[in-house]
C-alpha cells in the first residue's frame, strides 16, 4: 500500500442496523485521512438532508471491517491490508454515552462484592456486613450476620414486597436472606454450610431455584434457594433460629486444584467456573462432571457468561481480559483486551447489549469495553483511589463498582441505547 495513502480519495457507503438513522445507500467520496470526528460531521449533515425532523446532532461510532474505528481511516485500512480502490462499507451505530459519576457511597471497610437489580444495589463489605442501597444512593439497611468479610452477594428473586438474596463469606458459609421491602426488615432464613475454607464467589441460576458457591477449598457447591426446609434437611440438622436453618449442598463439584474465583450459570444444567489453577471449567450439574476445560496461562480472578452472545470473558493476573467462544473448534480465545496496568479483578457483561462489558482492576480503574474495540476501552471510569474489587450493571445505563478505598461508586450514562 502506498505511503501517501492519506491523500487518496475513498468511495464509502454508510450502512446501519438502526433504521431511525438510515441514510441513502449512495457511495460518497471522502479523504482517506478522515477520522471519527470527520465521519460524524458528514453523517450528521447527511441525516439533516435526509430526515427533515432530524434536529439534534448524534454521536456515532463507526465499524470498519468488524472493528471500531479509533485511528484515521488510512491507518485502519493499512493495518487491515484493505485496498483503497474498492467501495468501503462503513457501518455506524449510536455511541454509548459516556457514564458520569453519580454517587459515592461510603462503607467502613473494603467493598468486595456488589450486585444491582432494578432500583436496588446489594454490597458486601470486609467489615462482615451486607448493605442495601437504592440506585439513587439512599442507604436502606446495614445487615450483620457473617463473622468474616463478605465476598459475594446476589439477588435471588423479587416477589411483590419480598426480595430474597444470597451472600457468601470468608466465614465458610453462604446465607439466604429475605428482605421485606415496605417494613425494611431482613431475616436470615437459611445458612448453607459445607465449604471448609472461605466462600469467594456466588451465582444464582436464571430460574432462581438454585445457586452455586465457589471457595478457597477448590470446590463448587450447588444449593437450593427454597426458603422452606422441608425438602432440604431433616429437622435434627436445624440450628438456632437466629441464623435460620442449616442446609447442606445438593451437589459438590470437585476438580479445581486451587481456589475457585468465579462461578456463573450458563444454562439450568451448566455452571462455568474460573480458578487460580489457570483453568476455566464447564460443569454438568446433573452428572457432577466436567464438560469442557479451557486453559489459561495465569490465575483467573473472575469470569462471566453472556446469553446474548454465547461468549465468556475472563479476568486474569496477566492484566489481560480474554473473550472465549466455548463452541469454537479452532482457537477458543476470540479476542484479547489490553488496557489495565494491574491485575484485572472483575468482569461483567451488559445484560442488554451483547457487545458491552465492564472490567475492574488493581490499577484503581473501571473500564467500559465494546467487544469490537479490543485495543481501546470506550471509557475509563475514574474516581476510585485504590484497587477496584467488583463491578456490575443495574440497567443499560447504570454502572456500579466497589473498591478497597471503602467506596461504592455509581456511574450513569445519559440514556440507554438499544442493542445494535
Amino acid at each position: 500500500m502506498p505511503m501517501d495513502i492519506a491523500e487518496v480519495q475513498l468511495q464509502v457507503r454508510f450502512v446501519t442496523k438502526q433504521e431511525q438513522y438510515a441514510v441513502p445507500d449512495n457511495p460518497y467520496a471522502i479523504q482517506s485521512n478522515f477520522q471519527v470526528s470527520d465521519l460524524n460531521t458528514l453523517l450528521n449533515a447527511l441525516l439533516k438532508e435526509t430526515l427533515p425532523s432530524f434536529e439534534k446532532a448524534v454521536e456515532f461510532d463507526f465499524l470498519v471491517c468488524g472493528e471500531l474505528l479509533c485511528t484515521p481511516l488510512a491507518e485502519h485500512l493499512q493495518e487491515k491490508s484493505i485496498s483503497t480502490e474498492e467501495t468501503l462499507e462503513i457501518e455506524y451505530l449510536e455511541r454509548f454515552p459516556a457514564p458520569s459519576p453519580q454517587d459515592c457511597l461510603m462503607h467502613d471497610d473494603w467493598v468486595s462484592a456488589v450486585q444491582a437489580h432494578g432500583n436496588w444495589i446489594l454490597s458486601g463489605c470486609y467489615d462482615n456486613s451486607i448493605h442495601i442501597w437504592s440506585t439513587k444512593g439512599q442507604h436502606k439497611l446495614a445487615i450483620p450476620g457473617h463473622t468474616s468479610p463478605v465476598k459475594a452477594v446476589s439477588w435471588v428473586s423479587f416477589n411483590g414486597d419480598q426480595a430474597v438474596f444470597a451472600s457468601g463469606s470468608h466465614d465458610q458459609s453462604a446465607m439466604l436472606w429475605v428482605w421485606n421491602v415496605s417494613n425494611n426488615s431482613v431475616d436470615c432464613v437459611v445458612t448453607c454450610r459445607s465449604h471448609n475454607k472461605g466462600v469467594e464467589c456466588l451465582a444464582v441460576s436464571a430460574d432462581s431455584l438454585r445457586f452455586a458457591t465457589g471457595s478457597w477449598d477448590n470446590n463448587i457447591c450447588l444449593w437450593s434457594t427454597s426458603l422452606s426446609n422441608e425438602d432440604n434437611m431433616p429437622p435434627k440438622k436445624r440450628s438456632k433460629p437466629d441464623h435460620g436453618n442449616t442446609r447442606e449442598p445438593l451437589t459438590t463439584l470437585k476438580g479445581h486444584r486451587e481456589a475457585v474465583s468465579g462461578v456463573k450459570w450458563m444454562d439450568y444444567n451448566t455452571v462455568l467456573s474460573s480458578s487460580w489453577d489457570h483453568l476455566l471449567k464447564l460443569w454438568d450439574c446433573e452428572l457432577g462432571g466436567i464438560k469442557q476445560e479451557i486453559a489459561g496461562n495465569k490465575a483467573f480472578f473472575d469470569v462471566d457468561w453472556s446469553p446474548l452472545n454465547n461468549s465468556i470473558i475472563a479476568a486474569s493476573a496477566d492484566r489481560h481480559i480474554r473473550l472465549y467462544d466455548p463452541r469454537s473448534t479452532e482457537s477458543i480465545v476470540r479476542t484479547t483486551f489490553t488496557s489495565h496496568s494491574g491485575w484485572v479483578q472483575a468482569v461483567r457483561w451488559s445484560n442488554t447489549r451483547d457487545t458491552l462489558f465492564l472490567s475492574a482492576g488493581y490499577d484503581n480503574q473501571v473500564k467500559l469495553w465494546e467487544t469490537r474495540s479490543p485495543r481501546t476501552p470506550l471509557y475509563d471510569l475514574s474516581g476510585h483511589e485504590d484497587k477496584v474489587l467488583c463491578c456490575d450493571w443495574s440497567n443499560p445505563a447504570l454502572l456500579v463498582s466497589g473498591s478497597s478505598d471503602n467506596t461504592l461508586r455509581i456511574f450513569k450514562a445519559k440514556h440507554a441505547v438499544t442493542n445494535a
